[in-house]
C-alpha cells in the first residue's frame, strides 16, 4: 500500500509564509510526477505546481512567482514554498503523485487527504 501525508497547513497573516510537505510511504519504486492542488470553498480543486522526477517545474499563473515546489527523491517527499500568501490562497491544499509500486510495471495515481492553509487576518 501506498500513502501520501500532507502536512504543514495552518492559519497565516496576508503577506505571511507557510512551507507544506507531502510524504509518500509504502511499496514504493518510484515517483514519477508530483503536483499540488487546492480546492478553495465552494470551488473546483485546482492544478497549483507539477513538479516532475526530474526536476521541472510548471505553476499555476495565480502562483507564480510567490510560491515554490521542489521535491526530495532520497525522502519521498514534495515541499511547497509558499510566500507573500494571500486571503484567496485559503484552501485545502491535497497532493498528487503518480507512483510505481514494487511489483507493478505502471503508475498508480494517489491523493493525500489534505491540509488546510487559512490566510486572513
Amino acid at each position: 500500500q501506498v500513502q501520501l501525508v500532507e502536512s504543514g497547513g495552518g492559519l497565516v497573516q496576508p503577506g505571511g509564509a507557510l512551507r507544506l510537505s507531502c510524504a509518500a510511504s509504502g511499496s514504493i519504486f518510484s515517483i514519477n510526477v508530483m503536483r499540488w492542488y487546492r480546492q478553495a470553498p465552494g470551488k473546483q480543486r485546482e492544478l497549483v505546481a507539477i513538479i516532475t522526477s526530474d526536476g521541472g517545474t510548471n505553476y499555476a499563473d495565480s502562483v507564480k512567482g510567490r510560491f515554490t515546489i521542489s521535491r526530495d527523491n532520497a525522502k519521498n517527499t514534495m515541499y511547497l514554498q509558499m510566500n507573500t500568501l494571500k486571503p484567496e490562497d485559503t484552501a485545502v491544499y491535497y497532493c498528487n503523485a503518480e507512483i510505481y509500486g514494487l511489483g507493478n510495471d505502471y503508475a498508480a495515481n494517489y491523493w493525500g487527504e489534505g491540509t488546510l492553509v487559512a490566510v486572513s487576518s
